[in-house]
């Protein structure tokens, strides 16, 4: 391949030994894969002026910390989700449910670029769940041999009662002959192997 295009070459006047040839087509190679994984990397990059610009005019929280005006409207740019949309104007990702409710989305996993969504006022939604898990649950102690089912009763959570150990189901299901561990039903008797 190298012959003939020392051929053509020699045809306008360039004279070139096989060695310049080579290093010349190397780094023609180099430049064209440089450009290439440039503008891929640059395509799937968010337009970081158009971002910027877009933040301004929503009032999004910035370094200053101001405040969003809600509701507001979002341009969805590449590579944002539900979740990460939330956290931008709430400071709450869990906040999604509230823009997918707001836009009437059937599949809340898939956004397009460009698409626009309302921005509903709303309460941020992490201070509730920060509650949510700090509040103790206080179950009654279960201290004797049988047990009546309640309603809501699962088997994993009469074991933690009964032996203060979760796992222990299995020894209750297998002593009162459950071919279904999962569907016991209030009202029921169970024994408690002590």
């Amino acid at each position: 391949m190298l012959n003939s295009l020392q051929k053509e070459l020699k045809k306008y006047g360039i004279n070139l030994d096989e060695q310049t040839l080579s290093t010349a087509l190397g780094v023609v190679v180099v430049l064209v894969i440089g450009v290439l994984a440039y503008g891929y990397f640059r395509a799937n990059q968010p337009n970081s002026a158009a971002s910027t610009q877009q933040s301004v005019e929503e009032g999004e929280l910035g370094s200053s910390g101001s405040s969003v005006s809600l509701p507001a409207t979002h341009t969805v740019v590449a590579g944002e989700n539900l979740w990460t949309i939330a956290e931008k104007y709430y400071s709450s990702g869990y906040n999604f449910v509230d823009i997918s409710s707001a836009n009437n989305l059937a599949n809340s996993n898939k956004l397009e670029v460009g698409q626009s969504l309302k921005i509903p006022k709303v309460e941020a939604k992490q201070a509730t769940v920060e509650k949510a898990m700090t509040t103790e649950i206080t179950l009654s102690q279960i201290s004797g041999t049988q047990y009546t089912v309640a309603k809501g009763d699962f088997l994993w959570e009469i074991s933690l009662r009964a032996y203060g150990d979760g796992y222990k189901w299995v020894e209750i299901a297998k002593a009162n002959s459950l071919s279904n561990p999962n569907l016991i039903f209030a009202g029921t008797v169970l024994k408690l192997p002590r």
